[in-house]
């Protein structure tokens, strides 16, 4: 005889950044453990979009200091062709 198992579906939560960044912004107040427990989160969901923030900071950091370098390349392409300017070289 076989048995049956009604299985139920467990529903994911999907949170809006605004929530999760005021989840992590309580976590730094007042610990992860007891932001999860009031928000009846895991605590290691906490974890998870702590680094995930981290690493967009991160990613927006270095685009940043691309942007920064790629801004100070194009100066130095503009004096270094209006010295080869002055000088009577042309570049074609």
């Amino acid at each position: 005889m076989t048995r049956q198992v009604a299985s139920m579906k467990k529903t994911r939560n999907r949170y809006s950044t605004e929530f999760k960044d005021e989840a992590l912004a309580l976590a730094d107040r007042i610990g992860a453990t007891t932001a999860a427990r009031e928000l009846h989160l895991q605590t290691s969901q906490l974890y998870q979009w702590r680094a995930k923030a981290q690493q967009r900071a991160n990613t927006s950091e270095r685009e940043q200091a691309l942007a920064d370098e790629n801004a100070r390349l194009k100066r130095q392409l503009a004096e270094t062709a209006e010295e080869l300017k002055g000088s009577g070289v042309f570049l074609e």
